[in-house]
């Protein structure tokens, strides 16, 4: 049996794509391959381009730099808690094993 569209879900069921995400983020320096930086945006591209333009303090001296993770959350407080978690001693293990 093949699926018709009339079999598909109607587009209420869809979840929004306009929904907003918080992101927890590891760039990796291009400059410096053995460089990362963990950071959490509302606006992940923007928020790149911010650190490859040198506006951010901690990561102008070894810009530019890519995304090499990215990991959304619908609740900023899950974000936050997981960008402290990253930032930790266990964190960082898990993020170079792991991401």
């Amino acid at each position: 049996m093949t699926a018709s569209v009339s079999n598909i879900a109607p587009q209420a069921a869809i979840p929004s794509v306009t929904t907003a995400f918080h992101y927890v983020y590891i760039l990796q320096s291009l400059k410096d391959p053995r460089r990362f930086y963990i950071g959490r945006a509302d606006e992940l591209v923007e928020r790149l381009a911010r650190h490859n333009r040198g506006a951010v303090s901690h990561t102008r001296d070894f810009a530019p730099w890519s995304i090499r993770t990215a990991i959304a959350f619908r609740e900023r407080a899950l974000a936050i808690q997981f960008e402290r978690y990253l930032k930790s001693g266990s964190g960082r293990a898990f993020a170079k094993k792991r991401l």
